[in-house]
């Protein structure tokens, strides 16, 4: 073995190993052991028929498309202009855009979750202000339903778009919008000819790992949502927990680690070592 490649190999094994030790080795014992309650092949096709066929699991897996989705648009529509100004901006404007977007992240996600309860409930701070201000007569509920899960879900996973988007933004060659300019093309041209295309790779990119984020989530929909918003981790867990049915989660989880390996596949090909100054 040449002497790069192994040590190549012996940097990565350390991280190989978590990886075999936190992820691998547990998800498969888990399956292993669901399968093994089942026995014959029959009995595990039966099983598999049935939860996917089963309305709570269709229901679930689409709720956790459609929020998933919802999502992930919102957070590109926001990230977009947020990652644009990031990357033109320098010294301390750059320094205050980037310490809004990461700092959040010191945080724990379950704090960061009971914060926006506190700022979405009844007598939160946003009912207050809109009461305040004439807009409505009574609170708005905007808690225990799909929009706090939307609002709460788009908050923590913003900063994954903003950061990709910057990522491909800022590779993008400022002399190509110079040359665009000096033909005559005016800064919306140039924005919608010139900057946009060629960051297309970073907005795919980033609506597939947030979507990815999205459709495994849990913390904020079993918090913030009601009962019509169960996704699909949230039935795994209460597969796993309450009714101790380990195949039915099992399969839930085949089907979740599928979908979520296969846009994987799709992420990894446009997040490429030098795709983003192709």
């Amino acid at each position: 073995m040449p002497l790069k490649i192994r040590a190549a190999f012996l940097l990565l094994l350390p991280s190989l190993a978590l990886l075999l030790a936190l992820f691998l080795v547990p998800i498969g014992w888990f399956l292993w052991s669901s399968i093994a309650e089942l026995g014959s092949w029959a009995e595990i096709m039966e099983e598999a028929e049935a939860v996917l066929l089963s309305g709570a699991v269709g229901g679930a897996l689409l709720n956790t498309g459609w929020v998933g989705l919802v999502v992930t648009v919102l957070t590109l529509v926001i990230g977009y202009p947020v990652s644009y100004a990031l990357s033109r901006a320098r010294g301390a404007a750059f320094t205050a855009i980037l310490l809004c977007i990461v700092l959040p992240y010191f945080t724990s996600t379950i704090v960061r979750t009971y914060a926006w309860m506190v700022l979405l409930g009844r007598n939160g701070l946003i009912n207050q202000i809109l009461l305040g201000l004439g807009l409505v007569s009574e609170p708005v509920n905007l808690l225990y339903n799909r929009t706090g899960v939307i609002i709460g879900m788009t908050y923590v996973l913003l900063p994954y778009m903003v950061l990709t988007l910057y990522a491909a933004m800022k590779a993008v060659d400022p002399r190509l919008m110079q040359a665009a300019e000096g033909m005559g093309a005016s800064p919306a041209t140039v924005f919608r000819r010139v900057f946009m295309p060629l960051t297309l790779h970073g907005v795919v990119a980033g609506v597939l790992i947030t979507f990815i984020l999205a459709i495994g989530f849990f913390i904020t929909p079993a918090l913030m949502g009601g009962p019509g918003d169960i996704m699909v981790a949230m039935l795994i867990e209460r597969e796993v927990e309450l009714t101790q049915n380990w195949p039915a989660a099992a399969m839930m989880t085949v089907v979740l680690l599928a979908v979520t390996l296969s846009l994987y596949a799709v992420y990894s090909r446009f997040a490429e070592p030098g795709e983003a100054v192709r």
